[in-house]
């Protein structure tokens, strides 16, 4: 009975999750997108589209668990107490995987790659700032969707589904015109952000559910993954396979590194982690 009720609830969450964002998006292209800011009409509606996994997961677990769950919940927004080696982890994840694509890419090519131009402290105070936005996706997905499926599948199979669902939450933004994403192969996509999700679920782990940690690492890859930007120079078509050598070095780190995380992750129990 309780197996089918999880079920239930992660069905109901994935489908309003999907159906409230994709809503939001489109609704925001046809106004314009960003035209004039976050708060313009379509700004606006393009954020309610962004934060529709939080909204959605404490909506259902008020439903289900009424204000204490709520509130237990949001709870695990202040777990900060942890060892700095996570909030390593957490800041470094990407810029490592970058870097490391960088010396495959000069291995390869005979050249490096073009590095990004922003400055150190303009990232870093960037990471912070926007680390309180990803409360917006985050209790959602590893706050709410993530034990769910793990009971089910485990963490490892729970972190590979759950970050090639991740993934195609974000396909509008692949064909609608000025997000940034509507020029670059969505399948390049979905492997890094799958196994991006791998990570973050070992994190989450391993910081006994603690979402600022993993809100963290959402921030981070955001604000670092332009340090060796891995864009070609040229538009592509979403559905396609081409990419830069960054691109495809970049899959292969990120990869390798899911999988010696899948290994340790084998045998990981719900119970250690809310």
């Amino acid at each position: 009975m309780m197996r089918a009720r999880q079920t239930r609830s992660l069905v109901g969450f994935f489908v309003l999750t999907f159906a409230l964002t994709w809503i939001a998006w489109l609704a925001s292209a046809r106004l314009g997108l960003l035209a004039g800011g976050f708060f313009a009409p379509g700004g606006l509606i393009f954020l309610l589209g962004v934060s529709a996994p939080a909204l959605v997961a404490l909506g259902l677990t008020w439903l289900d668990e009424g204000t204490d769950g709520v509130m237990a919940l949001l709870a695990r927004v202040g777990w900060w107490r942890l060892e700095p080696r996570w909030y390593l982890i957490a800041i470094g994840y990407m810029a490592a995987i970058k870097l490391l694509a960088a010396v495959i890419a000069r291995f390869i090519t005979g050249t490096w790659p073009a590095f990004g131009q922003t400055p150190w402290p303009l990232m870093i105070g960037a990471i912070v700032l926007s680390t309180w936005v990803q409360a917006g996706e985050e209790v959602g997905w590893r706050g709410y969707a993530l034990p769910r499926l793990w009971q089910h599948l485990g963490l490892g199979g729970a972190s590979i589904v759950l970050g090639v669902i991740w993934a195609l939450w974000h396909l509008p933004l692949f064909f609608i015109p000025g997000t940034g994403s509507d020029t670059e192969s969505f399948p390049i996509y979905l492997v890094i952000v799958t196994n991006l999700s791998v990570a973050m679920a070992w994190l989450y782990w391993k910081t006994g559910g603690s979402l600022l940690l993993v809100m963290l690492m959402h921030a981070s890859v955001n604000n670092t993954a332009g340090i060796v930007p891995g864009s070609l120079p040229y538009p592509v078509s979403p559905l396609s396979l081409d990419g830069s050598t960054v691109a495809w070095a970049t899959v292969g780190v990120s990869s390798l590194v899911s999988a010696l995380l899948l290994v340790r992750m084998r045998g990981a129990q719900p119970d250690d982690a809310p």
